[in-house]
């Protein structure tokens, strides 16, 4: 099975997600968000498999920080593009894989379908 998991690094909750990988010993490959970027193209693929609220982080200081227009444009046809150049307002993390696609870490979600 392919894994690729999407992430920033230093996320406690990307953390715990590898983490968990690691230890049932399932390989994946890590992109890096804040060295590698964020693909609008894939993130639109996202918001139609998942939803645009499940794959947006409202939760999170930097949805906080950003401006109504900002915000506003997440609502529209610009939301991939406004993910991509503020990949810290994605929720992490996200995980293709051959079966379909994890947004967030749940762990029994995540043993249900990669284990």
């Amino acid at each position: 099975m392919s894994i690729t998991l999407y992430g920033i690094p230093n996320c406690d909750t990307v953390k715990k997600a590898r983490t968990w990988l690691d230890a049932k010993g399932i390989p994946y490959t890590f992109h890096d968000y804040k060295k590698q970027g964020a693909d609008p193209s894939q993130i639109a693929q996202w918001i139609a498999t998942a939803g645009l609220d499940k794959v947006v982080n409202k939760a999170g200081t930097t949805y906080r920080k950003l401006d109504e227009a900002q915000k506003a444009a997440l609502a529209g046809e610009g939301a991939s593009a406004m993910l991509a150049e503020n990949a810290s307002v994605i929720k992490r993390p996200i995980v293709e894989h051959s079966g379909g696609l994890l947004v967030g870490f749940k762990e029994a979600e995540w043993a249900a379908a990669l284990a």
